[in-house]
């Protein structure tokens, strides 16, 4: 079942840093953000992670074709480096604009909902037929192949099947009485894990598929198809310019749909290390060498790296550093 097809990467990106974008952004919000404020501003802040996680395809997954890096009118800096880097191994990096993937719908634009823009990736020109999302905070760290990613014709689907919340007892008995600890819960934001379930609710299913923050392998027909049939559908879930809780995850609906039709292969092992916390320098120093020594292992995931102090962040990023040499 080896795959001798052409794959694709595509990375959704925005940086928050860049004035023009913090000025586009702004009339949109209900309670305006203070840029100078890290507190308020911590979604959008980046460290340019961007470019370590496309030298990490780059290094570590050779086979890949094209590596789109979807913005709005933006380029981060370094790019040129990583397009004579990718070019001598004969990978097209190449920046696809938000007016290229919204074409037809040009009036949801200027959009900074990352659900609307990744709804619409599966129309970048000349995208192969099998394609992973990587997200700018999620990087490969050791060499991969195709048959990490799909399976003969099929992709494979890193996560378990579980219960929705409101079939799961424990949460919702935490919920219940997590006001009385003052600690309640906000149960009607529209988290990770809650966008992933209401693809699988859209298709009728019973359970989900769980994922992790792992890059995401796609067949383009698959998404086309559905959304051909259910144009509305799919006009509702990019018609927001921010996030809503009413919208599906694009990527969860593709692994939903694949489930659906028997057509994927579920593996229950993330091969993932997760970064959410940076407090303690030991912490962050074992978890790197477990990842080292852990053959199994291929991606590490930094969520608001930015948030780390300057010892933990020159640690991970030395670390980074040497990985990609």
């Amino acid at each position: 079942m080896n795959v001798d097809y052409p794959i694709d990467a595509v990375i959704t990106w925005v940086d928050g840093n860049d004035v023009n974008w913090q000025q586009k952004i702004n009339p949109y919000l209900e309670k305006k953000i203070d840029w100078k404020d890290k507190k308020e501003s911590i979604r959008y802040n980046s460290i340019n992670e961007i470019i370590i996680a496309i030298e990490s395809i780059i290094k570590f997954a050779p086979f890949v074709r094209n590596i789109f890096l979807v913005t709005d009118n933006q380029v981060p800096e370094g790019l040129d480096r990583l397009m004579k880097l990718s070019s001598k191994i004969g990978v097209n990096l190449e920046v696809i604009d938000h007016t290229v993937i919204f074409r037809d719908y040009e009036n949801y634009l200027p959009c900074f909902n990352s659900i609307s823009i990744i709804s619409m990736l599966f129309r970048i020109p000349g995208l192969a037929e099998h394609f992973i999302i990587f997200n700018d905070d999620t990087f490969l760290m050791k060499v991969a192949s195709k048959n990490d990613f799909f399976k003969g014709e099929y992709p494979i689907v890193r996560g378990v099947w579980d219960n929705y919340y409101e079939n799961q007892k424990l949460r919702n008995l935490y919920v219940k009485f997590s006001s009385f600890f003052g600690t309640k819960k906000d149960v009607g934001k529209p988290g990770y894990k809650k966008v992933q379930q209401k693809s699988a609710k859209l298709l009728g299913l019973k359970k989900y598929i769980k994922r992790g923050h792992t890059p995401v392998s796609i067949r383009k027909s698959t998404i086309e198809t559905f959304f051909k049939e259910h144009p509305q559908i799919f006009e509702n879930n990019i018609k927001h310019r921010l996030r809503n809780k009413n919208q599906f995850m694009i990527s969860s609906l593709s692994n939903h749909l694949e489930a659906k039709q028997n057509t994927y292969h579920l593996d229950n092992n993330l091969k993932l290390t997760y970064f959410q916390s940076y407090k303690y320098l030991y912490i962050i120093k074992i978890k790197l060498k477990k990842f080292t020594l852990d053959k199994d292992k291929l991606f590490m995931c930094f969520q608001n790296l930015e948030i780390a102090g300057n010892n933990q962040l020159n640690y991970i990023i030395n670390w980074i550093e040497a990985k990609l040499k």
